[in-house]
C-alpha cells in the first residue's frame, strides 16, 4: 500500500470511522480446512492423518458450539476481537515487553539531509520535533489524509495513539492511558517530556497559543542538555520501564506510596505528546548498513527512553536518529505514515529551518524529579545491570541489498512482498534443512478498529519449490512453474486475511470463548500440530512488511530460537532488519540475512533462465 500524506483535504481523518465494517467471523469449515492445509509442511502422513481426525471431532463437536457464541459476540461489538487481541497479545504479558515486543527503527535521514555528524544532536532534533508537532496538529485539526487500499477506506483509529498515550503496568494485566483529543473533542496535553542523563524534563509546546518553533525548541534543549552535562547524573527511573510487567508495576506502586508527587509526575510523562531522548552514543550508519543505529535503538541506555511510551523519539550524539515505541496500542504502518510524513517535510526544506530566528520568553523547562530512595535505587541498579546482560545477547543486522528491488520485481510482474517472503522461505531452507513456520503481518483495517492477522508464509507450494531449487536434477522450467505456484498461493492468503477471511485470529476467538465459558482447552490447541506449525506464538520466523517508503523497523524474535525479519521495499533497493539471540546455536542473522540476499539473486536469475 502506497503512502499518500496530504496535508489539504476535503474529507476529515476520521470521518468514515462510523461507516466501516464490522470484523467478519468467517465460515468455521473454511477455517478449519486453511488450518490443515497450513500444517501439512510440518507433519509426517501419519502425524498429518491423526491432526485431521482431531479437527473433524472439532468440527463437528465443540468448536461448532463455540462458532455459534462467537458469532453471538460477533452480533453485539463492531470488533469482536479487538478487546481481546488487546490483551492477549500485549497487555496481558508480563515478560519485559520493552525488550520483547516493542518495536523501533532507524530515520533514513543520513541518506540526503543529514549525515552522521558529532555536534549536530540538537539542531537535528528540533526541526524534526517540529514537523512531528505539525503532524499532531494536523491529526488534531483531522487533515491527516485517510488511507485507502485500492478504494476501500481504512480504519484511521490507531492514528489516535501516536501522541499522547502511555501503556501502564499493572499487577495482572496492563492498560493503556489515551488522552489524545482532536480539536473539536476538546482539549489535548501539549508538553513533551525529554529524557537526558537519568533525569527527565518536560516544556509546553504550545505558547500563548501558538507553536513552539525550531529556535524555541533549540533554547529549550540546549538548557537542559547544557544542565545535564555539567551536573551529576538523574536516577534513571525511565529504566524500570524495562523490567518486567508485574514487577514495575509493583515498583510503580511502591513510588507512589513513597511520595505521591510521584504519581503525579508519572502521570505527566504519561500524557504526554511524546518523549525526546537525548542519547549519548553515536551509533555507526551508512546507508548500506543501519545495523549499529537499529539496535541502539531498540536497545540502547534504558534510562534514556521509556518503554511504555507510544512513541519515543531517539536522537543520538552523531546526529542520526531512531524511533522507538510500545507495540500494543497501534501497528507499525500508523507511525510510518507519521515518520515518513516529517521526512518528506525535511527533505522540502533540505534539513534546516527557513523561518524566523526569533525566539519568544517562553518558560524554561521543568525538571520533573522524582522522589527515591535506596530501594529504589537499588532496584534500578538491578535492573539496567539485567537489562544490559538481555540485549547483549541480541544479534541484530539491518542491510540494505542494492542490486535491484520494486522496479525490477514488479517489471517480472511479482508481488514485492510475495518476492521477499519466498526468498526468506529458501533461505530458511538452505540454513536449517527444513521448513520454517512463518509469521507475517497481514492488515485488516479494512474493518472498524481492524489490526491484523496472520498470514503463514510456509505453505506446501512454498516448500515444494524450495526442494526443487535445491534439487540438482531438476529442470529452471520446473522450478519456474513452481515458484509460480508459490506465488499465487501467497497471493491468495494475503486477499484472504485482509478481507477477514484468515484463520489465525478466529482460532484465537474459539480458545477464548472456551477459556471464558470455563470448558477445558480444546484438543486442537493441544495438538503437536498446532505448536509445530507457529501456534500459540510460536512462529520460528516473524515477519513484516514495513511498506514501500525509507523507514524500516523492527521488533525482536518471538521464540528463542527464531528470527525477527523486518523488510521494506523501495524501488531500487530492499532493506532487510534480522534478529536472532547469540545464545541460540543453530540461528545466525548474519548468515540468514546474507543467503536471503542470495536467494533474491537466485530468483530473479530463475526468471531470466526459464525464458532461455
Amino acid at each position: 500500500m502506497e503512502k499518500q500524506v496530504l496535508e489539504s483535504s476535503v474529507e476529515r481523518t476520521f470521518q468514515y470511522q462510523d461507516s466501516l465494517p464490522s470484523l467478519p467471523v468467517p465460515p468455521l469449515d473454511e477455517s478449519l480446512s486453511k488450518y490443515l492445509d497450513a500444517v501439512k509442511p510440518f507433519l509426517n502422513q501419519e502425524e498429518y492423518q491423526r491432526t485431521e481426525d482431531i479437527v473433524k471431532k472439532f468440527e463437528n463437536g465443540i468448536g461448532k458450539e463455540l462458532h455459534q457464541k462467537l458469532l453471538e459476540r460477533a452480533k453485539t461489538r463492531r470488533n469482536w476481537l479487538e478487546d481481546w487481541w488487546l490483551n492477549v497479545a500485549y497487555l496481558d504479558l508480563r515478560i519485559a515487553t520493552q525488550i520483547h515486543c516493542n518495536m523501533g527503527g532507524p530515520g533514513p535521514y543520513i541518506e540526503h539531509c543529514w549525515p552522521p555528524k558529532d555536534g549536530t544532536q540538537i539542531e537535528r532534533a528540533c526541526i524534526n520535533i517540529w514537523h512531528t508537532l505539525n503532524f499532531w496538529d494536523l491529526l488534531r485539526a483531522e487533515k491527516v489524509a485517510i488511507e485507502r487500499s485500492r478504494d476501500d477506506v481504512l480504519d484511521m483509529s490507531q492514528f489516535r495513539m501516536l501522541f499522547c498515550t502511555c501503556r501502564i503496568p499493572g499487577v495482572t494485566r496492563d492498560s493503556i492511558g489515551g488522552y489524545f483529543k482532536t480539536a473539536t473533542e476538546g482539549e489535548c496535553p501539549s508538553h513533551l517530556i525529554v529524557l537526558c542523563r537519568g533525569r527527565v524534563f518536560a516544556f509546553d509546546a504550545i505558547h500563548e497559543g501558538s507553536m513552539v518553533t525550531p529556535p524555541e525548541i533549540f533554547r529549550q534543549l540546549t538548557y537542559i542538555q547544557k544542565r545535564c552535562h555539567s551536573e551529576p547524573d538523574g536516577p534513571g527511573v525511565a529504566a524500570l520501564t524495562s523490567n518486567e510487567r508485574t514487577k514495575w508495576a509493583e515498583l510503580r506502586e511502591y513510588l507512589i506510596d513513597l511520595d505521591p508527587k510521584n504519581l503525579t509526575l508519572l502521570e505527566k510523562i504519561q500524557r504526554s505528546l511524546f518523549v525526546v531522548c537525548l542519547d549519548d552514543s553515536s551509533p555507526h550508519a551508512t546507508p548500506e548498513d543501519y545495523s549499529e543505529v537499529t539496535r541502539l535503538g531498540l536497545t540502547g541506555d534504558p534510562t534514556a527512553r521509556w518503554g511504555d511510551k507510544s512513541y519515543n523519539s531517539i536522537f543520538f550524539s552523531n546526529g542520526t536518529c531512531s524511533a522507538f515505541c510500545d507495540h500494543s496500542p497501534f501497528d507499525a504502518m500508523a507511525l510510518i505514515t507519521m515518520l515518513a510524513y516529517a521526512e518528506k517535510k525535511t527533505l522540502e526544506n533540505e534539513g534546516k529551518w527557513k523561518g524566523s530566528d526569533k525566539v519568544r520568553d517562553i518558560p524554561w523547562p521543568e525538571e520533573l524529579v522524582f522522589t527515591v530512595d535506596q530501594k529504589i535505587i537499588d532496584e534500578i541498579g538491578c535492573t539496567k545491570e539485567l537489562y544490559f546482560k538481555k540485549v547483549s545477547d541480541l544479534q541484530l543486522v539491518n542491510y540494505a541489498f542494492t542490486s535491484f528491488g520494486k522496479a525490477m520485481i514488479r517489471k517480472k510482474k511479482l508481488h514485492p512482498d510475495t518476492f521477499v517472503q519466498l526468498a526468506l522461505q529458501l533461505a530458511y531452507y538452505k540454513c536449517h534443512g527444513r521448513p520454517g513456520c512463518c509469521y507475517e503481518t497481514a492488515m485488516t483495517r479494512r474493518f472498524y478498529h481492524g489490526r491484523t492477522e496472520t498470514m503463514r508464509s510456509c505453505t506446501t507450494e512454498a516448500v515444494e519449490w524450495c526442494k526443487s531449487m535445491l534439487d540438482p536434477s531438476d529442470s529452471n522450467y520446473e522450478r519456474l512453474q513452481l515458484m509460480h505456484k508459490a506465488f499465487a498461493k501467497h497471493d491468495k492468503m494475503r486477499k484472504e486475511c485482509e478481507n477477514g477471511k484468515g484463520f489465525d485470529r478466529h482460532l484465537l476467538g474459539l480458545l477464548l470463548t472456551a477459556q471464558e465459558q470455563g470448558l477445558p482447552v480444546p484438543e486442537l490447541y493441544t495438538d503437536n500440530a498446532f505448536t509445530a506449525s507457529g501456534g500459540g506464538g510460536n512462529f520460528v520466523l516473524s515477519t513484516s512488511l514495513t511498506g514501500y517508503t525509507r523507514f524500516s523497523g523492527c521488533a525482536l524474535p518471538m521464540v528463542h530460537h527464531g528470527y525477527g525479519f523486518f523488510y521494506s521495499i523501495r524501488d531500487d533497493r530492499i532493506v532487510v532488519t534480522c534478529s536472532a539471540w547469540k545464545s541460540c546455536p543453530e540461528t545466525d542473522a548474519e548468515v540468514l540475512c546474507r543467503t536471503v540476499f542470495q536467494c533474491f539473486k537466485d530468483m530473479l536469475q530463475l526468471t531470466v533462465a526459464a525464458q532461455l
